[in-house]
């Protein structure tokens, strides 16, 4: 009956709520007891994930390619007691932090189910503390890559295997301790699981999980049908640095609709690269699965019944399905990527239902060293959570995790970190002006100080966003970039490369400052109720010169405002809008090095009345909602105030032959000087 259905359903989703618990209160690292980042998840013999709870999406979603490698690997040579581990980030995996442990279970003989735990180990071994290397050229730069194995064999642990694993990872007495945990939690599984089946039965069980598989996939192919038919087209980029010279690499979608079935075809996207900046098709596959599910169906449960009306295609070793040996640890970056340029095409379908680009990175922070008072090693692991882009209803959400995080918390615990390392938050607040404009504002990022306390660290981040910021939607404005500095005495110094840097000595007195990046805009600034953007001076979120040159509100003396004044300067600002006149153009469009980026020819004239060089980043605006980002380069042959774009850029626009395309100039560093041609 339905009633039992649910009652068997809920009572695995229970299962994993308490493996969950489980950790928290077991786990020796804060990345899991303070962070929350882990996940679990139950598996069935083929692979399929029948239950997961508030989890991290990152997580849970590429589990079944791992669940998968495991059984091809052990088909036939599973048997009670065995316990297998693995972290591969090319089979399956995210990055070598987030190691799997699976945990088989037998009913009458036969193996029945899996409870699955994917936690973040805070290290891995690798070149750096913490195993985050954002200048990492090869994976064995990021630690020990863990294919499947047996960990226990029949009940008796591998001895041999421990010991090779920990000695190859900082801290190992930590790492035991977690893997404890994530062991212990999936024997309380066990239990519950055999109460389950001792009530209900195998065959009952195995239906039930069988239906709920089958009516999520019916619930997801039926808000796919509602869709238009068609093909729909966006592109994006992520940071690569070769060298200390900038050479963005290219993520290219084309999202196919057809009936109830939908196809996520990311050929084009730029081969993989010896940087940070590559991940698994698994991981890809989760970013634009969280983009379907939150737009279509944030209601529904999350199976693999869900997954299965969603098909993937992607050339082989690319930074979209990364291959040995490129570095594997960008999984966040490249997973949100997949979100952005899922939701730039998603726009042109449901324009209402899409928010501003998400802040666009992971933006993970390390520090590791030795600290004398206490006597011990330590590394401290922080993700200092973003903007969420504005949408239709309201303005986005303030250094809050974006929807690819699930249940990570953004703001590491102050008393627990500074009474676990030594190290002092001398402020955490929301960045000022990091939001996107937009009739609805993006959400604003955080800054972030931490001051070492004793001895010398290193530091490590590998983060994006930190050039090419998150993008707006429906004419909102771009979000700002993240940034991390440091500081000695009075100095405030740059890294050479922005967000990404590799083991950098700091000493006692310096202090770390991270600030992550806003969330994209909705709808045109020059239309918000200007009492809200009052109302946002006041209360510190943007600043005045952002009030009048962003937003276009005028005050009086007494910070009331100037109705008068403020339409009058809107409706100026309105009329200076740059515009030029598309031409088709076939010609290659993308110029690089490694990476492949977007460039369009304009003629000298247009570029000096844009107030822009050759090299900067702009991004155009036509009839669909989401921007083109492009950078400039000279065309001796362009006429004035003409913009020529290939079929694949007019599809991403929404524009034919000379109609006209909005022109905005971004923020950040020029490009002119630091980029690869």
């Amino acid at each position: 009956t339905r009633i039992t259905l649910e009652v068997v359903c809920e009572s695995l989703r229970a299962i994993v709520k308490e493996m969950r618990a489980s950790i928290i209160r077991a786990s020796f690292s804060s990345a899991i007891y303070e962070l929350d980042d882990f996940s679990c998840a139950l598996f069935n013999p083929q692979a399929d994930m029948v239950a997961q709870s508030d989890d991290h999406p990152g997580h849970v979603m590429p589990m079944p390619w791992s669940v998968k490698c495991a059984m091809e690997d052990f088909q036939g040579n599973i048997f009670p007691g065995d316990v297998l581990l693995l972290n591969d980030a090319y089979r399956g995996g995210t990055h070598l932090n987030d190691v799997t442990l699976l945990y088989p279970i037998f009913n009458d003989g036969e193996l029945f189910i899996f409870p699955a735990v994917r936690a973040h180990w805070a290290d891995v071994g690798g070149m750096t503390p913490g195993s985050y290397s954002g200048l990492a050229t090869s994976i064995y730069q990021e630690g020990v890559r863990i294919p499947p194995i047996k960990l226990y064999e029949r009940g008796r642990v591998n001895e041999g295997v421990m010991r090779l694993l920990l000695s190859n990872m900082r801290l190992p007495d930590e790492r035991y301790g977690d893997l404890n945990a994530s062991l212990g939690a999936c024997r309380v599984a066990e239990q519950r699981i055999e109460k389950i089946l001792g009530k209900y039965g195998r065959t009952l069980v195995l239906d039930c999980i069988s239906e709920n598989l089958d009516r999520s996939e019916r619930r997801i192919r039926a808000r796919i049908q509602d869709l238009p038919d068609g093909e729909y087209c966006y592109e994006d980029y992520l940071e690569y640095y070769d060298g200390d010279v900038l050479d963005p690499v290219l993520m290219r979608l084309r999202l196919k609709v057809s009936g109830d079935q939908l196809t996520a075809d990311f050929d084009g996207s730029s081969p993989q690269v010896p940087g940070v900046v590559n991940s698994s098709l698994a991981v890809t596959g989760a970013g634009v699965f969280v983009a379907v599910k939150s737009t279509l169906d944030p209601q529904g449960p999350v199976n693999s019944g869900a997954f299965r009306a969603i098909a993937l295609n992607a050339p082989e070793a690319s930074i979209v399905d990364v291959r040995a040996d490129a570095p594997a640890g960008a999984h966040g970056e490249v997973r949100k990527r997949a979100v952005s340029v899922m939701l730039g095409a998603l726009a042109q379908v449901i324009p209402e239902a899409v928010s501003g680009d998400l802040s666009g990175t992971s933006f993970p922070n390390s520090i590791g060293g030795y600290s004398k008072s206490r006597d011990r090693s330590y590394v401290y692991i922080e993700v200092p959570a973003g903007g969420n882009g504005g949408f239709l209803e309201a303005d986005g959400s303030s250094a809050f995790v974006n929807v690819d995080f699930g249940s990570i918390r953004s703001i590491h615990n102050v008393e627990s970190l500074e009474s676990d390392m030594p190290l002092q938050v001398r402020s955490c607040v929301l960045r000022e002006d990091s939001g996107g404009e937009g009739e609805r504002r993006g959400g604003l990022g955080m800054r972030r100080e931490l001051r070492l306390c004793e001895g010398e660290a290193l530091y490590s981040v590998l983060g994006d966003r930190a050039i090419i910021p998150p993008f707006g939607m429906h004419g909102g404005g771009p979000a700002k970039q993240l940034s991390v500095t440091w500081e000695r005495g009075q100095t405030v110094k740059l890294f050479g490369t922005p967000g990404k840097v590799t083991g950098h000595r700091i000493q006692k007195g310096d202090v770390v400052i991270m600030e992550s990046a806003g969330g994209g805009g909705y709808g045109d600034p020059l239309n918000r109720d200007p009492e809200d953007v009052r109302s946002d001076m006041l209360s510190g979120y943007i600043t005045r010169h952002r009030a009048e040159a962003g937003y276009g509100v005028l005050f009086t003396g007494e910070w009331e405002v100037d109705d008068d004044r403020t339409s009058a300067l809107r409706l100026d600002m309105l009329g200076r809008r740059l515009r030029l006149t598309v031409k088709a153009d076939e010609t290659y469009p993308y110029i690089g090095n490694r990476g492949k980026r977007r460039a369009v020819r304009l003629s000298e004239g247009t570029i000096t009345g844009l107030g822009v060089r050759v090299g900067d980043l702009i991004e155009l605006m036509g009839n669909h909602p989401a921007p083109l980002r492009c950078w400039i380069e000279f065309g001796e042959e362009v006429e004035q105030d003409i913009c020529p774009m290939d079929e694949f850029g007019r599809r991403v626009l929404g524009v034919e032959q000379a109609e006209s395309v909005w022109v905005r100039s971004l923020p950040g560093p020029s490009a002119a000087g630091g980029m690869a041609v």
